[in-house]
């Protein structure tokens, strides 16, 4: 496939050790990137990994430790800031953080109380679950974020039709607000080598992609890697190129 010199090439998902379920240091996972042709990558790890002060300390522990969130998201941001200025002759980094928003008994959401503002944007997670502390509202939670949010591997369309309301109508609210959608293009052994089904129908389904464009809703790229050996740029960067040669722009794209 063609690149030329106006195509960006975005991962904006990617985990370090700071996640539970991934062992790599955030040097690894940017080297990989980088090697992969990678010209901005968004490090993101789970808020919970974070908070709890990477996993060694309190591996499948939630909030049971009553972690201090205030301190460990400085430090993880910190630490990425000096990651980024490491790299910054090399790679475009942005500091990022997923957000579970989940309710369970281990309480592994985000804390009303944590401030995320500071991140340079926030994947979310599980909107079109039933136990969601966003009860399905991202416009409201995005707001709590004070920070740049885009919507992490879901099937908005499913989730836009379930709960009745218009495609164009609520796309249209995420470009006003701000809001991303992400083409999560994973595809390892932590998850299974299962791909979502949404991002293909996405990819061939003309209709959906003329509501985005139109609506001007931003969308992102993101392998959604835990591994680094097992990390697959083509499929990142054969996405991104699919979606700006529809005429969509990529979140930060030009900025």
């Amino acid at each position: 496939m063609y690149y030329n010199k106006f195509t960006m090439i975005q991962d904006l998902h990617a985990h370090t050790y700071y996640s539970f379920c991934s062992d790599d240091t955030p040097e690894r996972v940017v080297e990989a990137a980088i090697a992969g042709g990678i010209q901005q990558l968004g490090i993101c790890d789970h808020n919970y990994g974070v908070g709890c002060a990477r996993k060694e300390f309190c591996w499948d522990q939630g909030t049971k430790l009553n972690a201090d969130y205030g301190k460990t998201l400085t430090r993880y941001y910190d630490h990425m800031s000096a990651v980024r200025e490491k790299y910054r002759n090399k790679i475009k980094i942005l500091c990022g953080i997923e957000i579970c928003t989940l309710k369970s008994k281990d309480s592994y959401a985000l804390p009303t109380g944590a401030d995320v503002s500071f991140f340079d944007f926030a994947l979310v997670e599980n909107l079109d679950h039933p136990m969601s502390i966003t009860n399905g509202d991202i416009f409201t939670f995005a707001k709590r974020c004070g920070c740049p949010v885009g919507i992490a591997h879901t099937d908005l369309f499913r989730f836009i039709d379930s709960i009745g309301e218009d495609p164009y109508r609520f796309f249209k609210r995420m470009a006003a607000q701000g809001i991303f959608w992400e083409m999560n293009v994973n595809y390892d052994s932590l998850h299974n080598f299962q791909s979502h089904d949404y991002v293909g129908e996405f990819l061939k389904n003309k209709t959906q992609q003329e509501i985005v464009k139109k609506t001007g809703v931003r969308l992102s790229v993101g392998f959604d890697g835990h591994i680094a050996k097992e990390y697959k740029p083509l499929r990142v960067k054969t996405t991104c190129k699919l979606i700006q040669d529809m005429g969509i722009h990529l979140a930060f794209e030009g900025r």
